[in-house]
């Protein structure tokens, strides 16, 4: 934890959280809320709000999005929400890409965070996880290191606020994760929102979830359950790449503009006073 505090004692009260899927909540599944998803930055928000009445909420981030992606269609609508707080993670799905070069990547990154620190706001960064997917995925490690090694130097650099999510042993539980072994799950949003609000000195009650050992499984489970998470992610994954499309072509930012986040009830009661989720 931060021996500072980092965020403003009074005056505006911000937050914007830009990215991908990581960041929209994708796993943390919530029928009431817009896309059908809750995630880690929603469970940050309602903790900032308790502690500090008066903050206001946006969420920009999309699945599937590419640095590009974010840069052309988030970092101006963030400027001129001017926040006083700035959660990013993007690049993953271009790691995914191996056709990206990374350094290129790397050098579009960190002209994203300097313009996002002129803007006197504290800025969270992420290194990214080490998913243990399949051994098909092991070549993208190298680009994953050379990622985090890049994004712990940007944060330095820039004075940012680093969750390094590649050093938190607990996601080394698969029930982190969601089916799709990609996305964490409800339980891994909720860790990781106590995480950044660690990082941040805001007082919370998320603990860890203390589960037995998990299950062995026998062979013939486990050569079905990968048999499964082929069929239903893999191969429909692929087929998105070939057909040129992607799962947020059809979606738009969760919390677009600046809401203020209830003491009590948090963002479900927002939700529950609008026309309700959008399509998920």
């Amino acid at each position: 934890m931060h021996p500072e505090p980092l965020l403003p004692s009074s005056g505006r009260r911000v937050f914007v959280a830009l990215g991908d899927s990581f960041t929209e909540g994708v796993g943390d599944r919530d029928e009431r809320l817009p896309n059908g998803v809750r995630g880690w930055a929603d469970r940050v928000a309602e903790r900032l709000a308790k502690a500090q009445p008066g903050w206001r909420y946006a969420n920009l981030a999309i699945r599937s999005k590419r640095l590009r992606h974010i840069v052309n269609e988030q970092l101006e609508p963030a400027l001129r929400m001017r926040p006083t707080l700035v959660t990013l993670y993007a690049g993953g799905n271009d790691i995914l890409d191996l056709t990206t070069d990374m350094p290129a990547l790397m050098a579009d990154y960190e002209k994203l965070v300097a313009q996002l620190a002129e803007t006197g706001a504290t800025v969270v960064l992420f290194t990214g996880f080490d998913i243990k997917v399949s051994a098909l995925l092991e070549p993208l490690k190298k680009r994953n290191t050379y990622y985090n090694q890049q994004v712990r130097a940007i944060a330095e650099k820039y004075g940012a606020v680093l969750v390094d999510y590649w050093c938190l042993d607990a996601f080394h539980d698969r029930r982190m994760w969601d089916s799709d072994r990609l996305h964490m799950s409800k339980a891994g949003h909720k860790y990781l929102a106590g995480q950044v609000l660690d990082q941040l000195g805001v007082p919370h009650k998320i603990t860890l979830k203390d589960w037995e050992p998990p299950a062995r499984h026998s062979l013939r489970e486990w050569e079905r359950q990968q048999r499964r998470w082929i069929r239903d992610w893999v191969l429909p994954l692929f087929g998105r790449k070939l057909r040129g499309v992607t799962l947020g072509d059809a979606l738009g930012p969760r919390w677009p503009d600046p809401v203020k986040v209830p003491r009590k009830g948090g963002l479900k009661k927002l939700a529950g006073a609008s026309n309700g989720p959008r399509e998920s």
